[in-house]
């Protein structure tokens, strides 16, 4: 297909931004690189989720690997946090080891009000941490932590060290409940992904 062909099946990108994202010169934006893999889809591709999940991971890979910072190696492991400070800086290492999404990018993700680009600005720099649970899920969510195991793992850290700020402790009840409920959403979720059971299983028990 021609760069002007996949314009015409797309409503949001034109053909420069196109040529742009195939050039291999930058890593174009996620909104592109969707548009760009709906423009090119086969009539018989009716189901393009595995597609997008599969370039949504190339493309974090992307994106870390051209601005990461090389001390960053891994993604932060949650359980391990001990301090306010440590949930801070995982909040920060957990935002390089998503690419660096743009405060601007993060707030997209949830509309206006959820996460603005000002607060999002101030948690990637450290100076705060999320008000709320619920501001806390969209700041990991636009960092590309989305599974209810995962995000249930950062919830009981922070439940762990928000009870050392008195500031916090106070609306503690509220991530004790975030927390809980993200614990039986991870559970809704295993057991959807687990494969049925045959008769002999059954008969086997």
């Amino acid at each position: 297909m021609t760069y002007k062909q996949m314009t015409a099946r797309s409503t949001a990108v034109s053909a420069a931004t196109f040529e742009r994202a195939a050039s291999g010169a930058v890593v174009p934006s996620w909104e592109t690189v969707q548009e760009f893999i709906l423009a090119t889809l086969g009539e018989g591709d009716f189901h393009p989720e595995p597609f997008m999940d599969r370039a949504r991971h190339l493309w974090i890979k992307a994106r870390r690997a051209t601005r990461a910072p090389f001390y960053v190696g891994q993604a932060p492991d949650p359980t391990l946090l001990s301090s306010p400070a440590d949930l801070v800086r995982a909040l920060r290492h957990q935002h390089v080891w998503a690419g660096y999404p743009t405060p601007g990018e993060m707030e997209r993700m949830f509309g206006p009000g959820i996460l603005p680009r000002t607060t999002a600005r101030r948690i990637i720099e450290g100076d705060v941490l999320p008000v709320d649970p619920q501001q806390a899920i969209a700041f990991l969510k636009a960092c590309y932590v989305v599974r209810a195991a995962d995000l249930q793992q950062w919830l009981a850290s922070a439940v762990r060290v928000l009870r050392d700020i008195p500031a916090r402790s106070r609306n503690l009840d509220s991530w004790v409940r975030a927390h809980q409920q993200m614990v039986r959403q991870a559970q809704t979720e295993s057991a959807a992904q687990a494969p049925p059971s045959t008769s002999q299983d059954r008969q086997a028990v």
